[in-house]
Formats: structure tokens, sequence, C-alpha cells
């Protein structure tokens, strides 16, 4: 089975993909005209300044069930990996991945506010939603969710899962079966609550666990500040193949650098829309905003600080492309969570092991309650195009829904983490391939919002009544904001 997954896995990320990823990051950067450097201070005005409402979530809200998908074990985790196999030089690809990422995040999001629809009584958006009512094609938009469904549902919890119990064993030791149990007893308890409840925790959980996960960074570079600008011309010589060290893996620095960047902020990926399409505003450029802030917090921010810890204390190994060790730091010691276990150590000696297993711990938990919340909107809308059954069947759908899930959770949790990773890749591989085409090729609606709201901003118009007008800007197909119109 291994063998198979390897497999399909170098067939969806290949060297294509990353430069679609890439390619896609430039262009859309390009056509906003860069704003997520234009427009840095509206993404922290706008996240402190959302609504509610009974249907919708707030954006702050809606920020940290994103943050809650994209801060998972790739922050610390696939940080390792990525040095791994890639050199330090990977951590510069996956800053640059996040910085034009903003721009496909900013689009993605802003498309799913545009097309979201009211149902069940709260709201639901996402790729499935614009692709049918954008491009027109029900064939592509339920490949879409289809894909999304069993990507959430089933490929990626397990490296959630895995890493947890990787990093609460090199903790605590305790056996496999046991933490595996937990994690699944835990989920349930908030997964069977909906969306609400998934929110309400990510709200509490997100902003506490990455502070103090990036203060205990900050105090590991504060020890090591002299280390700074080696480490610094070091990441930027490997990144382009001028360290002699590292000059023969100059592919694997780009391709592990995007890949990893890519699994850790999602941007372009298609989960991200979900959330965004949750959340109560008045403009769907509002959300768009908060959402490309969401790729810095989660790539800038949380990936910079595992890199820096790992590298400033030298607790990292790197193999070549052909799986030899050309750096070994730390003989005997797998790639993972072990790295910044290690590195943590080397500021309070026995403490860097538990401090990593917690943080891990809810950076992987809040990431498998996002998950299942993508998976019910892709599976929702699969059962209202497909399967047409009545409420009281759907319940059962969902509900059959939630125990895959926490099935495949578990089953993460016994198996091992190479198996892990390649089925998360591939997950992520297919849902990324097809939701970059379709924004590629559907973007004018986002672009055409973007224009708007910078105009009734430059009108000196409050941000709180900034309004939303499809008729008027003609676009077509977004019966939720000609409804709210209508109403008003």
């Amino acid at each position: 089975m291994e063998s198979v997954i390897n497999a399909i896995n170098s067939v969806i990320w290949s060297n294509w993909l990353i430069g679609l990823c890439l390619g896609a990051g430039i262009y859309f950067s390009c056509r906003t005209r860069f704003l997520q450097v234009r427009h840095i201070k509206e993404m922290v005005v706008l996240l402190v300044k959302g609504e509610k409402s009974e249907e919708g979530i707030s954006s702050f809200q809606a920020l940290c069930t994103a943050l809650a998908g994209r801060i998972g074990t790739g922050n610390i985790a696939g940080v390792a990996t990525a040095i791994a196999m890639g050199g330090p030089g990977a951590l510069f690809w996956m800053w640059a991945i996040a910085f034009l990422g903003a721009g496909s995040a900013f689009v993605e999001s802003t498309l799913a506010q545009i097309y979201k629809e009211v149902d069940d009584g709260q709201y639901r958006g996402g790729p499935a939603y614009y692709i049918e009512k954008c491009m027109g094609l029900k064939w592509y938009s339920i490949l879409f969710a289809v894909a999304t469904v069993l990507a959430t549902g089933f490929f990626l919890p397990g490296v959630q899962a895995n890493s947890i119990v990787i990093g609460v064993q090199n903790a605590f030791g305790m056996q496999t079966w046991m933490a595996g149990i937990f994690v699944v007893a835990l989920l349930a308890l908030i997964i069977f609550g909906g969306i609400k409840r998934i929110s309400s925790a990510a709200e509490l959980i997100v902003p506490f666990m990455g502070a103090a996960y990036i203060l205990m960074a900050l105090v590991i570079i504060f020890v090591n500040i002299e280390k700074l600008p080696d480490v610094l011309a070091l990441i930027f010589k490997s990144a382009f193949g001028s360290e002699q060290a590292f000059a023969g893996i100059i592919g694997s620095t780009i391709a592990w650098g995007v890949k990893r960047g890519v699994y850790s902020n999602e941007a372009g990926q298609g989960t991200g829309p979900q959330a965004a399409a949750a959340a109560e505003v008045s403009h769907p450029a509002k959300q768009g905003f908060v959402q490309a802030f969401s790729v810095y917090v989660d790539t800038l921010f949380v990936c910079s600080a595992t890199g820096f810890m790992i590298l400033m204390t030298g607790s990292y190994n790197v193999l070549n492309g052909k799986g030899q060790m050309i750096v070994e730091n730390l003989p005997g010691v797998d790639f993972g969570p072990a790295f910044t276990q290690i590195a943590v150590d080397t500021l309070i000696p026995g403490f860097g092991s538990a401090f990593v297993a917690i943080a891990l711990f809810f950076f992987a938990f809040t990431t498998l309650m996002a998950y299942y919340y993508i998976a019910e909107v892709n599976l929702a809308y699969l059962y209202k195009k497909i399967f047409k059954g009545n409420d009281s069947s759907k319940k059962y759908v969902m509900i059959g829904l939630k125990i895959v899930l926490l099935g495949a959770t578990y089953y993460g949790c016994i198996k091992t983490a190479t198996l892990a990773w390649a089925m998360g890749d591939i997950g992520v591989g297919m849902m990324a391939w097809l939701n970059i085409i379709a924004i590629l090729i559907i973007a004018k609606p986002a672009l055409v919002a973007l224009k708007d709201y910078e105009a009734q901003k430059k009108a000196n118009i409050p941000r709180e009544d900034i309004k939303f007008d499809p008729i008027k800007l003609g676009i077509k197909n977004a019966d939720f904001w000609v409804e709210k119109l209508k109403n008003k």
C-alpha cells in the first residue's frame, strides 16, 4: 500500500504543481497590485471589526477557523521535514509561497463570499459553490467537492493525528493506542457540536497556542541572537544553491519549500474559502483581506518561528535526494517533531519535548476540527446536488462522515509517519490542482470586488457602511447578495 501511495503522490506533486502554485501566486499578486503589501493595515483593522449573525460567524472567528486548518503539524513537523529534505533554503521558499500566496488566498476567499449560500440556517460556500456559479461547470464543482471530502475526511486527518502521537510518545512515552483513543474521543465532542462550536473553540485555542509558541521561539532567538546573521545568510545562500554544502539539492530545496509551504498555509488549496464563506461581512473583499492576512500569520510568523529555532540551535539533519546524509547534527534522530523538541531543549533541558508535544497537540487538534467542517460543507453540497434525500437521511449522512473522519484520525495515529504524510500530500495536491486552475479562470469577480471596495474607501465611506451590489458591478449568480439587497 505504501508504495502505491508514494507513486500516486509523486505524480500529483510533480514540478508542474509546484510551478502552478508559484505562478498563480505571482499572477494574483500582480493583478491585485500586491494587495498583501498595500492593504496590510486594512487586513489588521478588519480582523477585529467583524460582525456576527444567526447564520454567520465573525471575521475573527472565520480567521481562527481558517487558521485552525492552516496552523497544524505543517508548522512544526512540516518545517522540520522541509529543512531535512531541502536544506535551510527551503525556509526561504516557504516565505516566498506565503507572500505570493496571500494574493491567491484573497481571490479564493472573496469568491467564496460572493457565491455563498444559506443552508440549514448557516452560511456555506467555497470552491464547489463558486466553480458551479461562476464557471457553470457542475461536473467540475462536484469533482472538487468529492476530492475535498476524500482529502479532509480521509487523507489529511492521519497526518495531524500521527504527529500528535509522535510528539506525545517523545515527551511522555504514552502508547500509540491510548493517545489515539484520547484524540478521537476529544475530537468527537467538538465535531458533533457543528460550526458554531468549532468556531468558538478555534477562537479560544488558536490565539493562545500561536502566541505561546511564538513567545518561546522569540526567547530562543534572543538567547542565540549572535547566530542570527549567519543563519539568515545560510537560508538565502542555500535557497539559490550558492552554499556549497547544499548546492547539489537546489531542486529539492525549491520543491520541498513550496510543497510544505502550501501544505502549511493552504493558499490556493481551497480549504480557507470554506471558513471565509461562513463569515458575516458587508462586502466580500473584507473577508478576502482577513484570509490573506492568515497566510502571513501561518507561514511568516509560526513557520518562521520553528525554522529559526531549529537552525539557530543546529537541531537538524539534511539528506540529499538519494537519502544520504549531507548534514548530521543529530545522529540517529528522524526528522519531524524531534527537531523542534531538541531545539527547545537547548534552552530548558527536559522541557522541549513536553512543550512541543502540547503545542503540537493544540495545533494539530484544531486542524482536525477545521478538516471536519470543510468536509461537512462539501458533503452538504454533494447531498444537495446529487443525493437529494430528505432531511432525516441527510442527518445520517453527516453522522457517517463524522465516523469516517474519526476512524481516519485513529488510523493515522497507528501508522508510520511516512505513509501518513504521503496520504496528506495526495489530499492537498488533489484540491490544489482543481482549485488553482478554477480561480485562474474565474478570478474576475474577486478583482472587481477589490476595485469596488477600494473605490468606496477612496470616497471616504466608513468601513461599516461599505456595501456590495453585484448587479451594479455586473456580477451574475451572486444570489445571496441580491437577496440581501432586496431585504434591505
